[in-house]
């Protein structure tokens, strides 16, 4: 929100927030980046939004990497870096070095998160930071002949202890490290850690930061929201992937197939990358989900309010008729809505006419962030199938403005003495508005 901005801006943007604030409360979010956010000075402005998080009673997970520090200890110490399909192998000297590094980046960042300057985001803040040996792991093994030695992948996530840090107030920071029951240490990916914690937690946010801006399409376009199948056919298909988007939207599509609700491939680069996806309808990064957050079902009484919300600037700018509540209450039944994510952002009624199997589309409002989707189509054709079976043979609208996209869609403008007797009687000569048929 910038500076600058009115306070009637500010106060709209504000309660545009509220509701991810209030759903937010007490949701667990595992957050992974790179040793590279910290090694580049960026995490200071990371830990102002993770305090602003925690202090709103979101349970956060972080996870962090440690890769380019690694690589500068075993440059420091004349050791090479070795990978092995794309794995890195860890001997006992490079062991040393990465838990050497390890430990370093872990202390820095909790230095960070328990900063408390005055006149800063983090003005009395009162992070507590919780580590320990919650991830049991095992040795990758043997790969194609060579042994990866201290290179291992989780096989645990000690649950019940986790909870109870972030049950007491703690920020839980997991290091890509892990620990086996004979008391060996394995050097681990943070994207395994991440991930593994996300599905043993339940959680409902997966988060990584990356290079790129998120996934995107073969021209260039950002990709904002992908299900799951629709994440696997972007692996599929015959084109190079940046690798940041190759790494992690693999484990994106396990964590969602494992039950966590979303997650999230934002850039690192981007400042207050994290509030901008979590608190904002559109997001900065790519979200993929199990399946289509898009729900078209028939309204409730509970929808009410989320209708007028769509309809009170149509009805201002005259473009449509105003109903009042009472009114949208009494004919609730009458009206579907199109939820994106648990938010309405589309309506439409229908009013049947039996006698002159005629019917009328009423209230079509698609809020203004999702117009251009085609969302009002899908709604007009949801529309049109309860029509016809309901018996309907035609369907009209009367509109002022929206003539051309009624058009489009094989309606053809009629003169008011195409109306059902009803319709023609209530109608407003005043409001002068056109009448548009399709026979369906």
């Amino acid at each position: 929100m910038p500076i600058e901005t009115s306070p009637a801006d500010f106060v709209a943007w504000f309660r545009s927030v509220a509701p991810y604030i209030n759903a937010f409360r007490g949701r667990t979010f595992v957050v992974a980046f790179g040793g590279e956010v910290v090694a580049d000075g960026k995490f200071v402005e990371l830990a102002h939004d993770f305090n602003l998080l925690a202090s709103l009673g979101v349970r956060l997970v972080l996870v962090h990497g440690a890769r380019p520090q690694i690589e500068q200890h075993l440059a420091r110490n004349n050791l090479g870096d070795t990978y092995h399909h794309g794995i890195r192998l860890t001997d006992a000297e490079t062991m040393q070095c990465v838990k050497e590094a390890v430990g370093r980046v872990r202390v820095e960042i909790e230095a960070l998160l328990s900063m408390g300057l005055a006149n800063s985001p983090m003005a009395n803040a009162d992070i507590r930071v919780a580590g320990g040996n919650f991830i049991t792991a095992q040795p990758i093994g043997i790969i194609n002949g060579v042994d990866l030695m201290h290179t291992g992948c989780v096989r645990k996530v000690d649950v019940a202890a986790l909870n109870d840090r972030m049950e007491f107030g703690e920020v839980v920071l997991l290091s890509p490290l892990g620990y086996s029951p004979t008391g060996e240490v394995f050097n681990l990916t943070l994207e395994d850690v991440a991930t593994a914690a996300a599905i043993a937690l339940d959680a409902d946010k997966l988060m990584f930061l990356m290079d790129t801006d998120g996934v995107q399409d073969r021209k260039g376009a950002l990709l904002k929201e992908l299900t799951i199948a629709q994440a696997q056919d972007v692996l599929s298909a015959k084109r190079k992937l940046p690798d940041d988007v190759g790494l992690f939207l693999p484990c994106a599509i396990r964590a969602c197939e494992a039950g966590v609700a979303r997650t999230h491939l934002i850039s690192r680069h981007t400042d207050g990358a994290v509030l901008q996806e979590l608190f904002s309808n559109e997001g900065i990064g790519s979200m993929v989900v199990e399946s289509t957050l898009n729900t078209l079902r028939e309204a409730t009484i509970e929808d009410v309010g989320g209708i007028l919300q769509l309809l009170r600037p149509l009805e201002a700018e005259g473009i449509l008729v105003r109903r009042s509540r009472e009114l949208l209450e009494q004919e609730i039944e009458r009206f579907v809505v199109l939820e994106h994510d648990h938010r309405i952002i589309g309506c439409a009624a229908l009013y049947p006419f039996p006698d002159e199997a005629a019917a009328e589309l009423a209230c079509l409002a698609v809020d203004a962030q999702y117009r251009d989707r085609g969302y009002g189509e899908v709604i007009l054709k949801h529309i049109t199938v309860i029509a016809q079976t309901q018996g309907m043979k035609k369907l009209f609208v009367l509109t002022t403005r929206t003539a051309h996209w009624f058009i489009e869609r094989g309606f053809v403008e009629s003169e008011v003495s195409a109306l059902p007797a009803q319709k023609k009687s209530l109608y407003n000569y005043q409001r002068r508005s056109k009448v548009f048929v399709r026979k369906i």
